[in-house]
């Protein structure tokens, strides 16, 4: 840009150089005519050529300066012009910088509530997390302490038999039966359910084949499930034959025992592969039963238990009633003697009135000194008390 005084010119605007160009040209014409002149020497034609031609010259240098005024006002009007654009494109854009600013911030305070409000969340579910897995972790310690007790036959038993205890205290009441009760021939029963005869009282026994009901569910060929199959009815057959042996005691227990599966899948797998044994416990009036049959078992037994203590009281009931109603009799017949003494008493009651009501009257005379009228009168003779 080029300054001369107020006037600023910027180089690179093309008008500039235009009017640079067409300077340089007529600058140009003015030289070659120059050297025309003088090459001519002293031709007077030449030299009114030449002076018209510098006349035009002049006249188009006046012009040129004329334009190149006209173009310094158009470009001062233009500078001006473009000044008062920048400042307004200026101040518009301060402007949306500015919104654009307080926008940001309500965006950055918005998502700073909402990553706060999520970190809170992620944090809550964190701790959830953290629970369930302790849950998890001591549920595997669980299942892990189950199988170790499945896994032996001793503890075996004693889990089967807390199960069946746990099931018995809560479908009777406590006299109804007794745990680990010693038969007459010293076998001793995991249950006796003490019911009245018929039938009498009835030994529950637990037993568990796990081993032979994880042999068919782990069986992965033919040969392996038919020897699993082979080992389940031979468990289960000793076990039902056990039971018949043991607790099943003309004249001391019921024609019949309960054998307890603590394992719904167990029994399950019983009666809907090996049907056999089911009837076979039939046969030797044992019957298999699992946690759920066996509670529908002893409310039924609970009811009979129920029956029989109401026949038993209701003898103590009627013997009760006959002394009730003599202990009746007798309080009408002492009611009766009672009124008979009050009665006798009210009869007394009533001459002693009348006797002092005579008393009232001869007192009154004596009062009066009516001495001849007093004797006058016949003297009577005093009432005898009864008795």
């Amino acid at each position: 840009m080029i300054q001369f005084g107020e006037t600023v010119i910027d180089l690179s605007d093309p008008l500039i150089w235009a009017a640079i160009a067409v300077a340089l040209t007529l600058l140009l014409v003015l030289v070659l005519l120059i050297v025309s002149v003088r090459r001519a020497g002293k031709s007077g034609e030449m030299a009114q050529v030449l002076a018209s031609q510098m006349g035009g010259l002049g006249s188009r240098v006046e012009m040129l300066s004329n334009g190149q005024q006209q173009l310094v006002g158009g470009l001062n009007s233009v500078s001006e012009a473009q000044a008062q654009q920048q400042a307004k494109t200026l101040q518009l854009m301060e402007q949306r910088l500015q919104q654009v600013t307080e926008s940001m911030n309500v965006n950055l305070s918005s998502s700073a509530q909402r990553t706060a409000a999520s970190l809170g969340e992620l944090q809550q579910r964190l701790l959830t997390i953290d629970k369930a897995q302790e849950n998890i972790t001591k549920l595997s310690g669980d299942v892990l302490s189950l199988q170790d007790i499945l896994s032996n036959k001793q503890t075996r038993g004693a889990f089967g038999e807390i199960q069946l205890n746990d099931i018995v205290s809560k479908a009777l009441p406590s006299d109804a039966y007794t745990f680990q009760h010693t038969l007459s021939n010293g076998k001793r029963a995991d249950c006796l359910i003490h019911l009245p005869n018929p039938p009498g009282p009835i030994v529950i026994d637990s037993k568990f084949p796990l081993e032979a009901y994880e042999g068919l569910r782990n069986a992965t060929t033919d040969w392996e499930a038919n020897e699993a199959a082979k080992f389940m009815r031979a468990s289960v057959k000793k076990h039902i034959k056990d039971i018949s042996d043991k607790y099943i005691l003309d004249g001391e227990t019921a024609d019949g025992a309960l054998m307890f599966l603590p394992s719904e899948a167990v029994y399950a797998e019983l009666h809907a592969n090996f049907p056999e044994l089911v009837r076979e416990g039939f046969n030797a009036r044992v019957w298999i039963v699992s946690p759920t049959t066996c509670m529908a078992t002893l409310n039924t037994m609970r009811a009979i238990l129920k029956d029989a203590r109401m026949r038993e009281q209701a003898g103590a009931i009627r013997t009760t009633l006959r002394h009730l109603h003599r202990d009746v009799e007798l309080v009408v017949e002492r009611v009766g003697k009672l009124n008979t003494h009050f009665g006798q008493a009210r009869k007394d009651l009533d001459d002693i009135n009348t006797a002092a009501e005579r008393a009232g009257k001869r007192a009154v005379k004596l009062d009066n000194f009516d001495f001849e009228e007093i004797a006058k009168e016949e003297p009577l003779p005093l009432a005898q008390p009864k008795r």
